[in-house]
Order: C-alpha cells, then sequence, then structure tokens
C-alpha cells in the first residue's frame, strides 16, 4: 500500500458508473444540492465495460427524470414484436410469450450509451466522475468503511514501481455506495469482512455472450425482439438466447448459460457460435457483419440470493447486490431504483448525523415496487436448477399462471456454481465445429472486437491462490475447465502433449467477465482489477 497517496475527501463516494451508481448518483443531488457526490470508475470512459442485450424497461427511469424523453436520450427504438421459441436441432417451435417477458412500452438500446447519457445529467447536477481509475481497495477506520483507495499506476510484472509510476488516490467519505456490477472484486471483500452472506442462498450465476451485428436494410425489422431456450444445450444446462434488432440495421445477439452447468467440456462461447447456424438463426445474419463482442456474468440468484446490503459506512446496489429479473431477462430498471433507495436512505442519514449505516436502505427496498417484482419471479430460477427445462417450464407455468407468483412456497439455491461440474471423465465430450470466419468466429478475433487492452508491464490481474491446483485438480479431473468457459482464451494448457501440462494465463485478453472467479471448481481463481482504464472499450453500440 502506498504511503503517500493523495486524499480527496466528499459526503459520498459511489463504486462504478453503471446504471445503479450513476441513478443513485443523480437522485444525492436531487434530495441534497450541496452534498459532495463522487463516482469513481474503472473503464476508460463511461460506458466502456457496460455490457447489455439490452431492451429496457423504462419504469425507473421515468421516476428518476420523469422529462428523460425530451432530453435527447439514446433510447429511440421501441419494443415490436416478441417471440418466444423452442429449438431443436433443426426446428424452431413457437411458444406463448411469457407475461413477464412482454415488451410493449419498453426500449431496445445500448446500455452503455444509456450510461454516458445518465452520466451527463449526473455532472450537470454537479457529480464528480472519475473514469479510468480502479477502485482497489477499501478504506476502513475503527471497523465502519471511510471510503476506497484506487489502485497505483505504472507497478511492473513484478510488483515493483516503474518510471511511470503514480501513487492511487483515497477517496474518503462518510457514505460509500458500491454499484461495481456481477461480482464485484471489493464487494467479494465485503462479503467476507462483514459477513454479509450469512442468511441467504449462495448466489447463482450466469455468462451473457453478445455480439453487435450490421445487417442490410431489407432485413432489418426495428423492434423485433426474439428470445430462445433449448438447442444447442441440452435440457438439463440452463441456457437460452436472445437477438433484438434496433438502431440504424443493428442487430444485437447474446447466448446466456447459467454457470450452474454440469458438463466441464461445455464452451458457452461455442454453444453460441454454432446457436447462430440454426435455420430459425441464420436469416437474421445473412450479408451482415459482426462489428464488435464482449462477455459478462450475471447474477440470478434473485430475491433468495440478496445478501444483507447494509454495513458500517455504506452499503450495496444493483447487480452486485444481485438484483436482476431473471424471468424478465432485465436488471437496468432494478439496478436503477435500488440506487435511488440508497441514495435517498443515504441523504436521510447525512441529514440525521453520521449514523453507523444507512439503515433505512433496506426498509425502503422492501417497501418497493422492486421488492415486489422480484418476490412474484422467485421460484423461476430455481425451478430450472431442480428440474432442468422441461420441469422449469412447467414450473414457470404454475408459478406464473395458477399462483401469480405468490405461491406459498420459496425453491432455494443449494449450493454455488463452482460446486456443480461433473469429473471429465464421467462426461460426454462436446465436438464443436470449427468457425468459418463468416457467421462462426474463434475466440481471439472475437476479443480483438472487444478493443480490449492492458498495459503489458503490469501484475496479472487474475491470480492463483494455490498455483498447483491447476494440473493437480482442474487439469487431472476436470480437464481445465477454465480453457473452455472462458469467453476470451485467457486460460491455455501447454505442454500437454509432451506430458508435462501447465496453464498459461494470457491476462492481456481478459473482457472481465468474472466467470473464472464464479466458477472454478476450488474458487483458486481470484480475478482483481487491472490498471485503470484497462480491459474492454465497448462502443456505443454496445
Amino acid at each position: 500500500m502506498s504511503t503517500d497517496r493523495e486524499q480527496m475527501e466528499f459526503d459520498v463516494v459511489i463504486v462504478g458508473a453503471g446504471p445503479s451508481g450513476l441513478a443513485a448518483a443523480i437522485r444525492l443531488k436531487q434530495l441534497a444540492p450541496d452534498i459532495g457526490v463522487c463516482v469513481v470508475e474503472k473503464g476508460a470512459e463511461v460506458g466502456a465495460h457496460i455490457l447489455s442485450g439490452a431492451v429496457i424497461e423504462p419504469r425507473a427511469l421515468d421516476e428518476l427524470l420523469p422529462d428523460w424523453r425530451q432530453d435527447s436520450p439514446p433510447l429511440t427504438t421501441q419494443a415490436g414484436e416478441d417471440r418466444f421459441l423452442l429449438l431443436t436441432e433443426t426446428r424452431a417451435i413457437t411458444l406463448p410469450t411469457p407475461p413477464q417477458m412482454h415488451n410493449h412500452g419498453n426500449y431496445i438500446g445500448s446500455l452503455g450509451n444509456l450510461c454516458r447519457w445518465l452520466a451527463e445529467r449526473a455532472e450537470a447536477l454537479g457529480v464528480e466522475i472519475y473514469p479510468g481509475f480502479a477502485a482497489a481497495e477499501i478504506l476502513e477506520e475503527d471497523g465502519r468503511v471511510v471510503g476506497i483507495a484506487t489502485g497505483d499506476m505504472g507497478i511492473g510484472r513484478d510488483g515493483a514501481p516503474t518510471a511511470h509510476h503514480q501513487p492511487g488516490m483515497e477517496l474518503r467519505a462518510t457514505y460509500t455506495i458500491f454499484a461495481e456490477g456481477c461480482r464485484g472484486s471489493l464487494t467479494k471483500r465485503l462479503f467476507e469482512r462483514f459477513d454479509l452472506r450469512q442468511t441467504c442462498d449462495p448466489q447463482t450465476y450466469a455468462i451473457g455472450i453478445k455480439e453487435l451485428w450490421e445487417i442490410p436494410a431489407a432485413q432489418h425489422t426495428p423492434g423485433l425482439i426474439v428470445h430462445t431456450i433449448g438447442w444447442p444445450v441440452d435440457s438439463t444446462t440452463y441456457g437460452g438466447s436472445w437477438l433484438y434488432h434496433w438502431g440504424d440495421n443493428l442487430v444485437s445477439y447474446g447466448y446466456v448459460v447459467g454457470l450452474d452447468y454440469k458438463n466441464p467440456w461445455l464452451s458457452p462461447f461455442d454453444e453460441m457460435q454454432r446457436l447462430k447456424a440454426h435455420p430459425a438463426m441464420r436469416p437474421h445474419f445473412e450479408g451482415g457483419r459482426r462489428i464488435s463482442y464482449g462477455a459478462r456474468a450475471l447474477s440470478e440468484g434473485g430475491l433468495q440470493s440478496v445478501p444483507k446490503l447494509t454495513f458500517p459506512g455504506g452499503c450495496l446496489v444493483g447487480d452486485t447486490a444481485g438484483f436482476l429479473n431473471v424471468a424478465k431477462i432485465k436488471g437496468t430498471h432494478t439496478a436503477m431504483k435500488s440506487g435511488m433507495l440508497a441514495a435517498e436512505a443515504v441523504a436521510e442519514a447525512l441529514e440525521a448525523g453520521r449514523a453507523p449505516e444507512p439503515a433505512g436502505y433496506t426498509e425502503k427496498l422492501q417497501a418497493s415496487w422492486l421488492w415486489a417484482e422480484l418476490q412474484s419471479v422467485r421460484n423461476i430460477r430455481p425451478g430450472f436448477a431442480k428440474w432442468g427445462m422441461w420441469g422449469g417450464l412447467l414450473n414457470a407455468a404454475v408459478d406464473t399462471y395458477l399462483f401469480r407468483g405468490k405461491a406459498p412456497w420459496t425453491l432455494r439455491h443449494t449450493h454455488p456454481d463452482n460446486e456443480s461440474l461433473t469429473k471429465a471423465a464421467d462426461a460426454a465430450q462436446i465436438a464443436y465445429p470449427k468457425p468459418d470466419g463468416k457467421l462462426t468466429f474463434d475466440k481471439l478475433s472475437s476479443v480483438f472486437i472487444s478493443n480490449t487492452n492492458h498495459a503489458e508491464d503490469q501484475p496479472a490481474h487474475l491470480r492463483l491462490r494455490d498455483p498447483s491446483r491447476a494440473i493437480d485438480i482442474n487439469w487431472a479431473q476436470y480437464r481445465s475447465p477454465e480453457t473452455r468457459y472462458c469467453p476470451a482464451g485467457v486460460y491455455e494448457i501447454v505442454g500437454a502433449d509432451t506430458g508435462a501440462p501447465a496453464l498459461q494465463i494470457n491476462a492481456q485478453n481478459c473482457v472481465h467477465c468474472k466467470t473464472c472467479d464464479i466458477k472454478d471448481p476450488t474458487q483458486n481463481i481470484d480475478w482483481v482489477t487491472p490498471e485503470g482504464g484497462g480491459g474492454p472499450v465497448y462502443p456505443g453500440g454496445m
């Protein structure tokens, strides 16, 4: 830790310039214009690390900025036709669209662009936003969080300062709001430090992999929304795709695989690629060109997996707390609402004096539409985990249509995702087709168009707690599943053909999806923040 760091004092520091963090910042300034609010963002610019489908429900945006439609918003494509397809290898069967997935009144757009737009509104209110600075350390005094420190710049691979070294800054605050998104690195430490997960179920996650395509105008149907389940994964694996037509001849395409999958030979990236060749999917891409790529983990546990949200000196908001509505396949509106409610609780706590924590936040959440919404869909995702696709669909239908989200029971998440893999010798290997470079692609060409970059001479931000486990356990028992679940080719086994396998970590490729931190069988991989500004730089369309 540096001893000569500059210090800056604020009333509130917010970690992360995603929708929850920016909504919190705006709401704070609306309620208390004179307080000092700072947002620190690890991406090179606001929106650089933001990845989503995205169909955005405007409910929270309407509450936060009622006149947003008259303020040059980036959301211009209104949702149109909904299609919900069950795929076999050669067929597509149209199913009734579940009521949670009806999108009338919603918008298709770029969540990254929405965050850039929100950042401008926040700055106009006096919020200070610092992109390119990664929050790397939690500051604590007398058992209370008192802010964060950003990472040092110019640290060499050997851990020693280089000629370009600049110490990080301490951003101190009465309250710190953590809005890091799924599997936040500092949030993970908070869980342990304050035992925030003691009374909730384990979190369950998914990986979402996305491509942005530009297609001929004649094939473009603005507002078209397609979701699929079924093939290419088997009926025991939770997976499905989205495909949205929006903007100027753009198609947002992505595939989600639940990280509780069992087969260590499964590759979410390759499942996503071969799905594009399905007869129901191929026509959406023909004649088009792929222009961007990215991946991100999602928190899917719902209400059962929400941790204790407050601790001395701060609170958790957005997907770092787990407010995604899996049944809706949406989390932006819930993330923003949680940020707004946290802001209200923090503003009240500041006005009342330096209370230990913004205790009113949890009560506000439990009285809000956000909590009621998650309560109504709490049994959907664990139903698929318990009974597979067919039982999950039946459970969802019963829960939705018969009980209307008010079943007199709650299904539980019983174990973390890293415990679900079977041994490689007991699982069926999967033969994936080779990419053709036109419709389907490999990982390295995909990473190239994510604009991912990390300074080469810096400590690796992917760390093994015990390097021997990479071969003694991961290779020996599971044939190194990290080489398949990583969507960016970060993990590679070299020397296997000579009988001396070794794990090579290509950290330069990392798109910050956090899947390795989640799925590693023995939780041996720690994802920590790289030097600020490193990672992908997603363009406006993502």
